[in-house]
């Protein structure tokens, strides 16, 4: 018998749409990818000169299950010269992407039946990693005219003795932006620990960043490597934490993860040491991108914000559908673009799409034109 847990977990429907369009490449068609939000630039070389250098010097075992101390070491210097806020290496938890950083978080905080506040639309997965681990999420609407910002006042009356953790995704997927600082400082004046997600820190066009960490001490903080590094594949992550969570979290991360890939945790201590003029290209390429698509988007007859960060456009689509699955589907079957349904991110995700510009300017040129034909056979 299948365990309930397993039973009800959705799927993660940007990987529908993924999983179609590769079929679909396998039968020959060209399809622009415009659904993932994945780096198309290769990992920067100097990273991948630590990883031949840790592979040549035997740095292929276990290492501290709370990981390398020259990387948690830099990451703390990070921390302060970034956001001027003082982190002992002892609270963080290198982690095999964030993913499981996440796992460790509620595993550590939630009791069954225990609360978590977030905002709808989300990361798709949050969700599900709360009712997976026996807690209850409870989601706030974050409308589009707010710039989907948290309305304070309705977070307040969301707390209820259950509440164990807010969420904070800034930039956010899917929406690409920012939280004010004034926001996160009501917020964490409420009390309640705040998880912030700052996976997209280093991709901020307009607008400035602030971690948590500048606000309260009572936050767990999830950062890594896979965007700003293009290091999707290589799995690397990491947690800041409380200092009474952190032994906690160890002893579940030697249980069921041991430590994160040696190799890997070498390969990003280069990153942070070295990489910095790699990220800097990187996001000037991607505001090329974001630029260009505001205004071609716009011309289509979009009405849309512009995102202060990450690499991705959430996209009004209300006028051509309230029905965002079975429209992603269908130009993808007719026009092989790709692009997420916004449903994955929650009920107020309906009526829009996500579209990602982590693609080549060449493509997303393709897509939009593919798009524009779309929009004049079906009456957009």
């Amino acid at each position: 018998m299948i365990a309930k847990r397993a039973q009800k977990i959705p799927p993660f429907l940007v990987m529908d749409v993924l999983e179609r369009a590769q079929i679909l490449e396998k039968q020959g068609e060209d399809i622009i990818h415009l659904e993932v939000g994945e780096p198309d630039f290769d990992t920067p070389s100097c990273i991948k000169e630590a990883l031949k250098m840790a592979i040549k010097t035997g740095k292929t075992h276990y290492t501290h299950s709370l990981g390398i101390f020259e990387l948690r070491e830099a990451i703390a210097r990070y921390y302060q010269q970034k956001y001027g806020v003082t982190i002992s290496p002892d609270n963080i938890i290198i982690t095999a992407g964030t993913s499981p950083a996440m796992f460790l978080i509620f595993s550590s905080l939630l009791e069954p039946g225990d609360e978590v506040i977030l905002p709808n639309p989300h990361y798709a997965c949050y969700p599900n990693f709360i009712r997976f681990l026996g807690g209850s999420p409870i989601f706030i609407p974050v409308k589009e005219e707010n710039n989907f910002i948290y309305d304070v006042e309705q977070v307040k009356k969301a707390i209820s003795p259950r509440t164990k953790g807010i969420i904070v995704n800034s930039p956010a997927n899917p929406t690409g932006m920012l939280t004010p600082s004034e926001i996160m400082q009501a917020l964490a004046e409420l009390g309640i620990s705040i998880i912030s997600d700052e996976i997209y820190h280093q991709l901020v066009y307009e607008g400035t960043a602030h971690s948590a960490l500048e606000f309260t001490d009572n936050a767990f903080v999830l950062n890594g490597f896979s965007k700003a590094y293009a290091m999707t594949g290589w799995r690397l992550g990491y947690l800041i934490a409380p200092p009474s969570f952190v032994r906690p979290i160890q002893k579940i991360q030697q249980n069921f993860f041991i430590c994160a890939p040696s190799l890997a945790q070498y390969a990003a201590l280069a990153a942070l040491k070295k990489a910095q003029p790699d990220v800097l290209k990187m996001r000037q390429i991607y505001n090329q991108r974001r630029l260009y698509l505001y205004e071609t988007l716009k011309e289509l007859g979009f009405s849309l914000k512009i995102p202060q960060g990450a690499f991705y456009f959430f996209v009004n689509i209300k006028h051509l559908s309230q029905d965002s699955y079975t429209l992603a589907f269908d130009i993808l079957e007719k026009t092989k673009v790709a692009v997420t349904p916004g449903i994955d991110f929650g009920s107020e995700g309906e009526g829009f799409l996500r579209i990602s510009y982590a693609n080549s300017l060449k493509n997303i040129k393709e897509g939009l034109n593919r798009l524009k034909y779309y929009l004049n056979q079906h009456g957009g």
